[in-house]
């Protein structure tokens, strides 16, 4: 089963309060869950990072075999796909818990977007972050 993971996080100040949001669709565009995270004081990378990993944790308790990704974060789509290297040693780590929750699927692919294609994972950063402030 393929699901589609459209993941966004967001910090406001950078670092400063942080959150992640995960929207995850069946392959029909029915939205089968969405929520946000909050996670404290962190950087805008860290909570793109989070968003991700966490939505491949959730993608595998659904069941799927494979999962396209969707991000706004050029960089961490570009880090994930082997384009970039992942210099900063916090990313460092998390790019590897996010590379071993990949591992885990038949097919994992990686697309970016512009931030006005990822909304509904952007309103779940900003409900978890208004929740906290």
């Amino acid at each position: 089963m393929k699901l589609i993971t459209f993941t966004d996080g967001g910090a406001r100040g950078n670092p400063g309060p942080a959150a992640a949001g995960v929207v995850i669709k069946n392959e029909a565009g029915k939205i089968l869950t969405s929520y946000g995270e909050y996670l404290g004081e962190q950087t805008n990378n860290f909570a793109e990072y989070s968003g991700l990993i966490s939505a491949l944790k959730k993608a595998a308790e659904l069941g799927a075999t494979e999962v396209e990704c969707v991000l706004d974060s050029e960089l961490v789509t570009k880090q994930m796909q082997g384009k970039y290297k992942v210099k900063e040693p916090t990313l460092q780590k998390l790019f590897v818990t996010a590379y071993n929750a990949a591992a885990k699927f038949k097919k994992v692919s990686y697309r970016h977007v512009m931030r006005a294609q990822n909304k509904e994972a952007d309103q779940m950063v900003n409900e978890a972050l208004d929740q906290r402030m």
